[in-house]
């Protein structure tokens, strides 16, 4: 009997606007992976999985900045503030999450798999193709292993094996390494529509994967590499409203400052869910209302108290509102869609590798591999908090720091705080801490609620359907301690 398999294909679709948006279709794969269209509509399907509503920009994502030092989770999300681990309302969002994530990667071996034999399609494309699948699947690992630790490798070599057995975490990362330094040699300089990965993806994620794994000396030369490209800039803002306007709101389509975006439109289904968290719906600030899962404090949370209101990111960030805990309650404005018209259908792209993450990164990763920091750390920093005072990013300023006033530590700790305020919302905070160490991990976190971290909450349960279903996993060893 003929095996056939179906996947979900995601079309990209030029307008006006070439962003890389998609709309399902199934196919036989006897049939497809013949034509360069074909195989693209199948590298796309990889990449839907990553803006699926229950993924990094919804869900997942909601469960990580409610782990921040600067914000607080509300509802079913208050929990994981304290930091004792997933209940059982989160840990079926996390398996879903898992799910998403090995989905991505299943129609990435796919592609990897099946386009070398395409009948129509030029040996070019099979290279460009096989690399941008190669490129999606290290970033669903690279989320894998740094949430879930170790985890099972599942390449196209086993794509039809259910059983496969936990990896290393340094397994893990051996490959993630591999498929970027493929995608870095072999995608293009820029993609045929905004939002496919290209080689400055590709040195962005490297860059901060050598970071993740204390690489220093890597991750600064791989930054460096996309700064003196002069290929991305910061987007100049003169007040608070321009960050929305020209850098985070719906109708950005692309800007100097994007590296590698997860696309989004006002459709259902289209659009970044992530917003509807934010948000409460007396605000208006969310056409179809408002969770507001997350909020802060600007008198009880440290980092929003000591936060200088001369800086616009302030502003620009966070609203006042009142949620029944008093005046001084304020939720994320980050991400704004008045006009989106359902919960997941906000026109936000979401963030995963902007030029301010790469000068921030650059900063620090100088400074950790020559013990202490240069004038090109300091200059690099400098550059995103100029423009957080809607200063000229590129001219020196009043606002600058020095580097005589700076050591190591400091200024070490200097580029972790910048951070921390350039990046809300962008489900990057826990993984920032995480990186530097436990013992920081936690000193950050108590500092500023006053809680301690558990050691389970750490990482995110293996789902209990996999412990089930994969024979080669082994329940008593194979789960996260604590679940």
């Amino acid at each position: 009997m003929k095996k056939i398999l179906f996947l979900p294909l995601l079309f990209g679709l030029l307008s006006c606007e070439e962003v890389l948006v998609e709309k399902p279709k199934a196919v036989a794969v006897e049939t497809f992976y013949n034509t360069a269209s074909e195989v693209e509509a199948a590298v796309n399907a990889a990449y839907a999985q990553l803006r699926a509503t229950n993924g990094i920009t919804g869900q997942l994502g909601a469960q990580l900045e409610a782990y921040t030092d600067y914000s607080y989770g509300r509802g079913s999300y208050q929990v994981l503030s304290d930091f004792q681990g997933l209940n059982s309302t989160n840990i079926p969002r996390t398996d879903d999450g898992w799910r998403l994530f090995y989905l991505a990667i299943r129609n990435a071996n796919l592609v990897i798999q099946n386009a070398p034999n395409g009948s129509s399609i030029s040996a070019a494309d099979v290279t460009r193709y096989v690399a941008e699948a190669k490129y999606v699947r290290a970033f669903a690992y690279f989320w894998l292993v740094r949430n879930w630790g170790g985890v099972p490798i599942r390449t196209e070599a086993t794509l039809n094996e259910p059983n496969v057995k936990r990896n290393t975490a340094e397994e893990v990362y051996t490959l993630i390494l591999s498929d970027l330094k493929e995608a870095e040699a072999n995608l293009p300089d820029k993609g045929t529509q905004v939002g496919r990965a290209t080689k400055w993806a590709a040195k962005a994620a490297l860059a901060e994967v050598y970071f993740t794994r204390n690489q220093y000396a890597e991750a600064r030369d791989k930054a460096d590499e996309i700064i003196k490209s002069a290929k991305f800039s910061l987007v100049p803002v003169a007040t608070a409203a321009e960050f929305d306007s020209k850098v985070f709101g719906p109708t950005v389509v692309t800007s100097t400052e994007e590296i590698w975006y997860l696309k989004a439109t006002r459709q259902p289904g289209q659009g970044m869910y992530l917003a509807m968290f934010a948000h409460h719906p007396g605000s208006r600030l969310h056409g179809a209302g408002g969770f507001y899962a997350h909020y802060s404090d600007t008198q009880t949370n440290p980092v929003i108290r000591n936060w200088d209101e001369k800086d616009l990111r302030r502003t620009a960030f966070w609203y006042s509102w009142d949620i029944g805990l008093g005046r001084n309650s304020i939720l994320c404005k980050k991400f704004s869609d008045p006009l989106a018209a359902t919960s997941d259908g906000a026109g936000n792209d979401f963030p995963i590798y902007r030029f301010a993450d790469i000068l921030l990164l650059y900063a620090e990763a100088a400074s950790r591999a020559g013990n202490g920091p240069t004038a090109a750390a300091v200059e690099a920093l400098n550059q995103v908090h100029r423009r957080a005072y809607g200063k000229n990013p590129t001219a020196p300023s009043d606002v600058d720091f020095k580097l005589a006033d700076y050591t190591a530590t400091t200024f070490n700790d200097l580029v972790l705080k910048e951070r921390g305020y350039e990046t809300q919302y962008e489900a990057k905070r826990w993984l920032d801490l995480k990186r530097l160490g436990t013992a920081k991990l936690k000193e950050v976190i108590k500092a500023a609620t006053g809680k301690d971290v558990a050691d389970k909450h750490l990482f995110w349960p293996i789902p209990v359907a996999e412990l089930n279903y994969n024979s080669a996993l082994d329940p008593s060893k194979d789960q996260n301690p604590g679940y």
